[in-house]
């Protein structure tokens, strides 16, 4: 069965699950413009590196349907500038660029004189192979991962990398559900993912969903889980991942490495082949998306810090390659030494 999926395509309508209202609401709303999508993206009712590039891929074909154009010439340009719009959004996932650049090459593909009906399927058929394409390799990350899960062992998760942040599986939960599926016993510990809260409002809820048997943690009881002993191996996600093996995901995550890397607990990132960006050369030429104060200073419409006090809110932190044991991926198992390993992976 396939997990909880946050993105629906039905008669060309965009339907996503309102993400910043679970765990309490499951509220289906429709983006109905390409500004409906950007908010979607920008305030987090969309999150997950391949769920935002899917929406993103969708949210053009969105563009194209409600545009006045006079003619398919002039339905490109506008695209075009719909295209830069959507890129604006989110600055760290790379799966944003990866599905609007595949947008910009089938209609940039496009003869002027092509009709508007035909430029609209060929941009919907690009839209939903992206999707189609994401599901597959989460499913595949699934299976790659999954022999990792031993019967009767614990694993450690971050944010939220399963079927609400992609087409449907995940990326570091897709392991997860594969064993489940096949029967294994195991126990997830799963971080609340601050200041949003992703562990505990989107993780906890997508595996108890699922019949997974999880265990929510404040972020910092990580450390100390593995102290005990009651962690086997950590599995996290990536918005996107360097040339080197860098890799970037939700802040937090580097902690929880370096956590690991102290307690010799295997350390994996799980991530389809779309996330390695071999044009970023290293984690310190990844941009870091900084987000609104008020996501820390205020929580359930309650302020919980001083007004003028100063506030660091990165979206993101970098963990180096030296302390990922593997990277999961739709295509295999990717040891060190991960340069070539990804260029083998990319080409």
């Amino acid at each position: 069965m396939i997990p909880t999926a946050t993105i629906a395509w039905k008669e060309r309508k965009l339907i996503i699950i309102d993400q910043t209202l679970l765990p309490n609401d499951v509220k289906f709303i429709e983006l109905e413009t390409e500004e409906d999508v950007w908010e979607a993206i920008k305030v987090l009712r969309v999150r997950g590196a391949p769920a935002i590039g899917v929406c993103a891929a969708y949210g053009v074909v969105v563009a194209a349907l409600r545009a006045d154009a006079a003619d398919t010439a002039s339905l490109k340009r506008h695209l075009a500038d719909v295209i830069t719009y959507l890129a604006g959004s989110r600055p760290t996932a790379v799966n944003l660029f990866y599905a609007l650049d595949r947008m910009k090459k089938v209609m940039d593909g496009s003869a002027d004189n092509m009709s508007r009906e035909a430029l609209l399927d060929a941009l919907e058929a690009e839209a939903n192979r992206i999707c189609e394409e994401d599901l597959a390799m989460c499913r595949a990350i699934g299976e790659y991962g999954a022999p990792l899960i031993g019967e009767g062992s614990s694993v450690l998760t971050h944010c939220n990398a399963g079927g609400l942040a992609t087409s449907g599986y995940g990326t570091a939960l897709a392991p997860m559900y594969i064993a489940h599926e096949q029967g294994r016993t195991f126990h997830v510990f799963a971080d609340e993912t601050r200041p949003l809260l992703q562990g505990a409002r989107l993780t906890a809820w997508e595996l108890t969903q699922a019949g997974i048997d999880v265990t929510l943690l404040c972020d910092n009881m990580a450390a100390q889980v593995m102290r005990e002993g009651r962690v086997q191996l950590v599995i996290v996600g990536a918005d996107r991942i360097a040339a080197n093996g860098d890799a970037a995901n939700k802040i937090g995550t580097y902690g929880v490495a370096v956590s690991a890397k102290m307690h010799n607990i295997p350390f994996y990132v799980a991530a389809p082949s779309s996330t390695f960006d071999v044009q970023t050369r290293t984690g310190d030429d990844i941009p870091i998306e900084q987000r609104d104060r008020d996501e820390v200073a205020c929580w359930g419409g309650h302020k919980t810090a001083p007004d003028h006090v100063n506030i660091y809110n990165p979206a993101f932190d970098i963990t180096p390659s030296e302390l990922i044991t593997a990277f999961i991926t739709d295509r295999g198992i990717l040891k060190p030494p991960y340069t070539p390993e990804i260029v083998r992976l990319t080409q």
